[in-house]
């Protein structure tokens, strides 16, 4: 199969911008890991607090009842914020916890990103090559995105049993926590639909092209 150059143009600007995003973003998490060597800290996440924001409970304030200069028909309402003041080191890995899957989601979606770029560039956009690669990536959002999303919830669920007195962990707070990715799980399933497409014009390229 004779690449066109077509193919290439086709997939910029997003392979460049892709392409340094990944190498930027590795190059800054080895940085941050590095530093915190000589630092003696938690890698990244080290450094801040240990904070989980209840936001599915609040109390609600009307004019003159809080320091927010709410005007008389108003009413705003205070969300609790739990930050342990001298964080233990459970409760930092915690805290790291529930950063670093959002992290390890976005940096393996742009290295398959990346690749399926490359690979396309080289091999051809209408490829049974790139059909399989749409469909490693649709996955990983999918799958990725909500087991990311669980861990996180996990993670500050059980962050939040050591700052409060409301009880250990339970799959009520979980829920509480627990962020559905919608964008992520739309995203993935559109991708799905576009690599049977892909696949299927890719089969009949290469059947058009067997005849020829």
């Amino acid at each position: 199969m004779v690449l066109m150059p077509e193919d290439r143009k086709l997939l910029e600007p997003l392979s460049t911008v892709v392409s340094g995003a990944l190498r930027l973003l590795i190059a800054l998490v080895l940085a941050g890991c590095v530093l915190s060597l000589v630092n003696g800290s938690v890698p990244l996440w080290g450094a801040t607090d240990a904070c989980v924001t209840a936001d599915w409970t609040s109390s609600s304030h009307t004019a003159g009842g809080t320091a927010f200069g709410v005007r008389d028909g108003v009413q705003v309402s205070e969300i609790p914020r739990y930050c342990a003041q001298d964080p233990s080191a459970w409760q930092r890995t915690l805290g790291v916890l529930t950063e670093i899957p959002s992290l390890v989601l976005l940096i393996g979606g742009l290295h398959l990103l990346d690749r399926l770029l490359r690979s396309a560039a080289r091999d051809g956009v209408h490829t049974l090559r790139t059909a399989a690669g749409l469909r490693m990536l649709a996955i990983w959002l999918v799958a990725g995105s909500l087991a990311a999303a669980l861990a996180q919830a996990v993670a500050a669920s059980a962050l939040l049993s050591t700052l409060t007195t409301h009880g250990a962990l339970s799959a009520d707070g979980i829920l509480h926590t627990f962020d559905l990715p919608y964008l992520s799980l739309l995203t993935g399933l559109g991708l799905l639909t576009f690599a049977r497409i892909t696949r299927v014009g890719a089969a009949m390229r290469e059947d058009l092209e067997s005849v020829i």
